[in-house]
Formats: C-alpha cells, sequence, structure tokens
C-alpha cells in the first residue's frame, strides 16, 4: 500500500469534511476494510465480532480523520484504532457472556455453571490440506488463548507482517515493549503447542 497515495486521500477527506461516505473516505474503506477485518477477526475470534468492530473502526476514522496529523504512518493509526476497537468489543462481549450465565444459574438455582465453559471461537485458516488444517486450528486456539496485549502484537506481527518499529507505531509502545510481549508470546505458544506439533509430526 502506498503511502504517498494514502496521504493523499486523507488530505482530501480533511479538505472536504462534509463529503460524506463517498468520494476519498469511501477510497480509504476500500483500500483498508480487508485489512482491518482481517486484524479484528483475529484478535475477536469470529466473523460477528469481527463485523462489528471493524464498523466500529471505519465510524471512528469518518469522525477523527480530520485530527490525524500525519506523524507517524496513517495506516499505524488504522490498526491502532482497529485493535482497540476489537478489544474493547471482546470484552463487552465477554461480560455479556457471564452476565447471561449468571442469570441462567439463577434462573436454575444452581451456583454452578453445569459445565460450561467461557472460551473464544476456534480460528480457522483455509490450507491446502486436511491434516494442515487441523494444525492451523489449534494454532488459531491457542493464539485466542492469549491475552488480549500478547494475542495483538502476535496477529501484527505474523498475521500483518508489521515490523517491530510498526508494531511500536501501532500501539504506541516501546520497542522494548513489542519484543518483551512477543517473546512472552513464543514462550506461551511453545508450551501449550509443543503436544500438538509432537501428535501431528511425531504420530
Amino acid at each position: 500500500m502506498s503511502p504517498d497515495i494514502d496521504i493523499a486521500l486523507v488530505e482530501a477527506c480533511q479538505a472536504n469534511p462534509e463529503g460524506g461516505l463517498d468520494g476519498p473516505f469511501r477510497e480509504l474503506y476500500e483500500r483498508f476494510k480487508d485489512r482491518v477485518y482481517n486484524v479484528c477477526y483475529r484478535i475477536t475470534g469470529n466473523a460477528t465480532d469481527a463485523l462489528d468492530a471493524s464498523q466500529e473502526t471505519f465510524g471512528i476514522l469518518y469522525r477523527k480523520v480530520g485530527e490525524f496529523r500525519f506523524q507517524s504512518k496513517f495506516s499505524s493509526w488504522v490498526y491502532r484504532i482497529a485493535v482497540n476497537a476489537s478489544i474493547d468489543l471482546k470484552r463487552r462481549s465477554s461480560a455479556r457472556k457471564l452476565l447471561s450465565l449468571e442469570a441462567l444459574e439463577d434462573a436454575n438455582g444452581s451456583g454452578r455453571r453445569s459445565g460450561t465453559e467461557i472460551r473464544d471461537d476456534a480460528i480457522e485458516m483455509p490450507v491446502a490440506s486436511a491434516s494442515r488444517a487441523e494444525l492451523e486450528l489449534e494454532i488459531q486456539k491457542a493464539i485466542s488463548r492469549l491475552s488480549p496485549k500478547l494475542r495483538t502484537v502476535t496477529v501484527l506481527r505474523y498475521t500483518e507482517s508489521q515490523s517491530y518499529q510498526e508494531i511500536s507505531q501501532t500501539l504506541q509502545i516501546s520497542l522494548g515493549t513489542v519484543k518483551s510481549r512477543l517473546a512472552r508470546a513464543h514462550d506461551a505458544l511453545d508450551r501449550e503447542l509443543s503436544p500438538v506439533l509432537e501428535r501431528h509430526y511425531l504420530g
């Protein structure tokens, strides 16, 4: 994606704040919609929440594009909004699930959750073979169980192929924090996926 084109479109949006959803903002939307959805999907873990987070992201972009000051890459700013929208939605969704379970327990007169477990939906990536698909599914399930902070740096690094510097700009954290979070994510994934990899390759 050419930064020059992004800058030109942002400047056009800022020059015509009453332009609505058509024109230059529509072009920005078309350029970023797939990437934003992808990030939202990897962080929220399901298509419904990803769509909601994507819509929230572009709503914020539409309202605040005039505030962008070109002090960082526009794409980093977009990713930061998408990440925050996804994490916020994930928290709200978890809270709703917890309240729903508590209401169900009260209705049943039970203090137990009857084996019900709150967990992220699995994220399955399209792959060439069934065995590879199973492995990818296990990897994505493991990623979905990371904390929001660790999951976010993992998604930006390995799904969006951002450099450490770009992740630092996107999340507004230091390079040291980026490296630390990625190292912790690696350790967590190694612990969880080692048995899976052994089964897959040593069977």
